[in-house]
């Protein structure tokens, strides 16, 4: 597991597993989301699992599955929907954690600057300069 961490309240990661989990919680996240739909890849951790496990442990879970290629902005209202009561911090994840990181990014729009979301992105490994139209 690879925690990435785009913002104080927010990080993401790659495909996790449930014994994942312990190490997630007591790194301090509250809330878990699962950007990838189930069944995309062999051997992935189905989300019912996860959540299962997650829960027991305290996770508010959420699953906002999104194809890879395709995450777009019904995804980051959904998600902005699903947190306005969650506990913070948040870990999402998803294949390479990039579908969670372009979500994060449109949440963000509006709400920080391009550069800084480009910043927070970069530090965390991913480019989204196509995501926001800058060169």
């Amino acid at each position: 597991m690879e925690i990435r961490r785009l913002s104080d309240d927010f990080a993401v990661s790659p495909q996790i597993t449930v014994e994942d989990l312990p190490a997630i919680w007591d790194a301090g996240y509250r809330t878990l989301i699962c950007n990838r739909p189930d069944g995309e890849e062999t051997g992935q951790a189905d989300i019912a699992d996860i959540e299962a496990a997650a829960r027991k442990i305290g996770f508010e879970v959420f699953h906002i599955p999104a194809v890879s290629g395709r995450a777009a902005m019904p995804h980051a209202i959904q998600t902005r929907k699903a947190l306005e009561n969650a506990p913070k911090p948040v870990f999402a994840y998803c294949r390479t954690g990039t579908r969670c990181t372009v979500i994060w990014s449109l949440m963000m729009l509006g709400e920080m600057e391009d550069a800084d979301i480009l910043a927070a992105t970069a530090a965390a490994g991913y480019d989204m300069s196509a995501l926001l139209h800058v060169d």
